[in-house]
């Protein structure tokens, strides 16, 4: 999501650097095509006017035309308006995710339409209540519409290690969402998610449906379930949402995909709710809390390292790491040390994702696409050091024509992608042991040069 709009608008901030001194006529013509960049993204026209205005009111003064780096503090000023599009700035209270401030149990009612991921999403929820908040959850489907609906939801529930509500056949949604409540009193959990019916399209029977649960039940968080994907229709059914039932936060999903970002950022600005969180892919854990100026920071360009940071230190086996890192310290590094590297980046997500939060990544956004980084090769290498012999991964030079064509076939890969494996290998392992061979000291004398390949031939400087 927003990688188009953020290449433009990287593109508008890299001509003004050229600049240096700048005009009015500079800033005007560079807002021009900021406006430009925010409509082909999908933002609601209201939003762009207010954001452009907001932009042009602070940037076109004699604090950004003296400045010592003008372009600098316009983007400064760009980054500041799109943080409160968002929903951050002065107004944020700073909160974020779900609000469970309340007495037990706490009722959440998650609204959509069908195909939103609301289901899928109801059981993300109920895992990161369980593992983050250490809550005890029940979920409960409302849905009597759709075939095989409650179904899934109990399988979910399963793979998140919390109670579903049992299936009762013939009951309405309001029996339900009762029975649920009253489960729960009884039996002392904190939380209960109340999953509703979604429908192709808003009709009166569904508003009035959702209407009548969230006046029974009462629900501490009404949780709205958009999809990313459908862009602009994501604000439409938001307001429509919004004015009919009231919701009092946003979950987007499908994030990972080819979204264009403006549903993002014309939500708070159309609605007036907050985006809570946000889901990204089919597994359970791929659910974050929306954070605005981290966003705004992705938008332009400047990374997102403090996320990045929380993912790997949730992920990543501390005591794994450690003894790893202590072997290529010494200049041990075999194919399972390798493979186990494969597996803590793979736990992280798509390669694409982690780059993405990386400063200044979007510029060579083009190259990483051409070079085809996915977490599927990691797969696919990961297939090939498994298919190998114990005595294999610990000597890859035995490893010849008859040895690489019996892995390959193992694998399901060919024997060039064999090759290629244990060339990346070779290399990596060439440079522990000049990482040894130097040591800290030379290290310090000689930089990162001191690693590439043939730099033993050459003195440091």
């Amino acid at each position: 999501m927003f990688e188009a709009l953020s290449s433009k608008l990287n593109g508008v901030f890299d001509r003004l650097r050229r600049r240096g001194a700048l005009s009015e006529a500079d800033v005007t013509e560079a807002l021009r095509e900021v406006r430009v960049a925010l409509l082909e993204a999908d933002v609601a026209l209201p939003v762009v006017r207010d954001l452009v205005n907001k932009v042009r009111e602070r940037a076109v003064g004699q604090e950004v035309i003296r400045s010592v780096s003008p372009a600098q503090q316009v983007i400064k000023i760009v980054n500041d308006a799109l943080v409160e599009a968002l929903g951050g700035g002065e107004g944020d209270d700073g909160k974020r995710g779900i609000d469970l401030n309340a007495p037990s149990p706490v009722p959440i009612l998650m609204v959509g339409l069908q195909g939103s991921g609301k289901t899928t999403t109801s059981g993300k929820i109920a895992l990161r209540l369980r593992t983050k908040d250490r809550k005890k959850v029940l979920l409960a489907s409302l849905d009597v519409h759709r075939p095989a609906a409650q179904l899934q939801l109990q399988t979910l529930a399963q793979q998140a290690e919390v109670t579903s509500l049992p299936i009762v056949a013939g009951q309405s949604p309001m029996q339900i969402a009762m029975r649920a409540m009253d489960v729960a009193r009884r039996e002392l959990y904190d939380v209960v998610v109340l999953d509703t019916a979604g429908r192709l399209a808003i009709d009166e029977a569904l508003m009035e449906e959702v209407a009548q649960v969230k006046l029974a039940t009462n629900p501490h968080e009404t949780l709205l379930v958009v999809d990313a994907m459908t862009g602009q229709d994501a604000v439409n059914t938001a307001k429509a949402f919004q004015d009919k039932v009231g919701v009092t936060g946003i979950v987007m999903t499908r994030i990972d995909g080819d979204a264009r970002g403006g549903a993002a950022l014309s939500m708070r600005a159309v609605t007036g709710a907050p985006i809570k969180l946000l889901g990204a892919g089919e597994k359970l854990d791929a659910l974050e809390d929306f954070h605005p100026d981290r966003i705004a920071s992705r938008i332009l360009g400047m990374g997102d390292i403090v996320s990045l940071v929380e993912k790997a230190a949730a992920t990543i086996d501390q005591a794994e790491a450690e003894k790893l890192a202590a072997r290529m310290q010494k200049g041990q590094f075999t194919l399972e040390d390798y493979a186990a590297q494969l597996k803590q980046i793979g736990k992280m997500g798509s390669l694409q994702g982690i780059l993405g939060m990386l400063p200044g990544v979007g510029k060579i956004k083009q190259q990483l696409n051409d070079a085809n980084l996915d977490t599927a090769i990691l797969g696919r290498q990961a297939a090939i050091i498994s298919s190998m012999t114990p005595r294999e991964r610990r000597t890859p030079e035995i490893l010849k024509a008859s040895r690489k064509k019996r892995i390959a076939a193992g694998s399901g890969t060919t024997v060039q992608d064999v090759n290629k494996l244990l060339k990346q290998f070779d290399d990596m392992s060439a440079m522990m042991k000049r990482m040894n061979k130097l040591g800290q000291k030379g290290l310090m004398r000689g930089g990162l040069a001191a690693l590439l390949p043939g730099a033993g031939n050459k003195r440091p400087f």
